[in-house]
């Protein structure tokens, strides 16, 4: 079992940056895979970026170029650095582990980008 709690999203303006947190309960290298995804109001949600193995990294045409993903193993935190904000990435960013056969998520943290 794995608990995951994302936290630094906030308000910001067009074009500003934020980077958002998942910090995991336990070694965030044993989780191996780390996604992130988000869910604006009345959308599905939607996958934003992973991270695999610690080093190999996939984003979403939508972030590709502004958003990088990484992680620090001291803090046992991933991290989503998103640069160059539009108001259409206004939603709850989430983070999510499979282990064992589990989805774990975190609570999510909200983003909004409004002038």
């Amino acid at each position: 079992q794995v608990r995951l709690v994302e936290s630094g999203g906030g308000l910001v303006q067009p074009g500003g940056s934020l980077r958002l947190s998942c910090a995991a309960s336990g070694s965030i290298r044993s989780l191996n895979v780390i996604r992130w995804y988000r869910q604006a109001p009345g959308s599905q949600r939607e996958w934003v970026a992973l991270i695999a193995g610690g080093l190999a990294t996939s984003y979403a045409d939508s972030v590709k170029g502004r958003c990088t993903t990484y992680i620090d193993d001291i803090k046992n935190t991933a991290y989503l650095q998103m640069n160059s904000l539009k108001e259409e990435d206004t939603a709850v960013y989430f983070c999510s582990v499979d282990l064992g056969g589990t989805s774990y998520w975190g609570q999510g943290t909200q983003v909004t980008v409004s002038s």
